[in-house]
């Protein structure tokens, strides 16, 4: 099996244990916090290679999402907003083309495209990501105050807790 392939098997895999057994574990009950979840299984989407083929890609956002459901006990929320992130991702990914253009097998990382074109292209993808989320887990745009606040407070740390990653792991 390619290096590569063996890499995103096991980034997927630490990437949902890290966010089923740690970040889903923390809340701040009775304060302004309680309404921050994090999130950090979508990095593994945003990292993937621009030459991965469209179906495998919404099909692996799918099972992404699926995993992180089975642990969360919800109902395909977390699966529905994996794959629309990884459908949009391709429009995000022509709007920020570097000049250069994208290298067509490694992966979109701050070590490969420096850490202001990957927090634009990782900003975008996760704010999406966080207002579908919250949208689809409220059902109704009665509570637009509460999906507006849980999705800014949650993508301020998630987003902190993603370019944290980067810094400390330079993924390839």
């Amino acid at each position: 099996m390619n290096s590569s392939i063996i890499r995103h098997i096991i980034r997927f895999i630490v990437l949902i244990l890290v966010q089923v057994f740690i970040l889903k574990n923390i809340s701040f009950p009775d304060s302004f916090l309680r309404h921050l979840v994090l999130f950090i299984y979508p990095i593994y989407i945003f990292l993937l290679p621009t030459n991965i083929p469209r179906p495998l890609l919404l099909l692996v956002a799918f099972f992404l999402g699926l995993s992180v459901d089975l642990f969360y006990d919800s109902v395909g929320i977390h699966a529905a907003t994996s794959v629309f992130i990884a459908f949009i991702r391709m429009y995000v990914l022509r709007i920020l083309e570097p000049i250069q253009g994208y290298k067509t097998d490694g992966s979109l990382s701050a070590h490969n495209y420096g850490m202001v074109w990957f927090s634009s292209y990782a900003a975008i993808l996760l704010f999406v990501h966080l207002l579908v989320y919250f949208s689809i887990s409220a059902f109704s745009f009665v509570f637009i105050i509460d999906i507006m606040l849980k999705t800014l407070l949650s993508f301020v740390f998630s987003f902190m807790l993603i370019l944290l990653h980067q810094v400390i792991l330079k993924v390839q």
